[in-house]
């Protein structure tokens, strides 16, 4: 396990808040293949790897006028939010699997009485499409969308939303993250926060200034390092 701090503290909290893409489990390949796709379709010159993975976490309506280079009417913005995460969802049926240890940790989570929520950049269909692959729509149903708040990642506003959901104050809620963008966004909530290294590394984290007080491979990993307490 790699963390930034210079001993693995057990990290005890009382709410427990998710990331949804990257976090859950590990399907950013298949958001970039979906991307790919509707570049092709639209002509657009195809983004470095290094640009679009700087869009990770950003809503669509930050994307896309990125990605055509000029400001988008709602209805365009709606249009082509629609088209991209389609191809997603198409793209992914039947291959989305849980993050090793996952439900694991949800069943303990769940026996505990610890609460949980996702905090997530993706659309509402998107939430309803992965966590439904993963078998996961029954036991994690407390959900707060950027769409939802005024302000999408680096800003706190969904992971704040997220304490709501769960009635626990932000500065004792556990946030998981794999991008860059959100472990900013849950620091700035007043989160501990666990990055899971599916998309970016360690140092991919600190070279853009984000600060996870853990970054971890899996879940698993989470348990047998400072999750361990969750097991006594």
């Amino acid at each position: 396990m790699t963390s930034s701090l210079p001993t693995a503290e057990p990290i005890r909290s009382k709410g427990f808040v998710f990331d949804l893409d990257g976090t859950l489990l590990d399907n950013m390949a298949i958001h970039a293949q979906a991307f790919a796709i509707f570049v092709e379709r639209h002509g657009l010159l195809p983004l470095t790897l290094e640009a679009r993975r700087g869009l990770d976490g950003k809503r669509n309506r930050e994307i896309f006028p990125i990605l055509f280079g000029r400001a988008l009417p709602e209805a365009e913005l709606r249009a082509f939010a629609e088209e991209k995460e389609g191809l997603y969802r198409q793209l992914s049926r039947g291959r989305l699997v849980p993050l090793a240890g996952l439900g694991r940790l949800l069943s303990i989570l769940e026996a505990r009485g610890l609460p949980a929520a996702i905090a997530t950049s993706a659309p509402a269909e998107n939430v309803r499409h992965t966590l439904g692959e993963l078998g996961l729509g029954g036991r994690l149903t407390r959900i707060a969308r950027s769409d939802e708040v005024a302000r999408g990642k680096p800003y706190p506003d969904v992971f704040l939303a997220a304490a709501r959901l769960i009635d626990v104050a932000p500065q004792e809620c556990l946030a998981f993250e794999d991008a860059p963008l959100g472990v900013v966004a849950a620091r700035a909530a007043g989160m501990t926060c666990v990055a899971l290294s599916t998309t970016f590394s360690a140092l991919d984290m600190a070279e853009r200034a984000a600060e996870p007080q853990y970054t971890v491979a899996d879940f698993d990993e989470f348990l047998a390092g400072p999750g361990a307490w969750l097991l006594g």
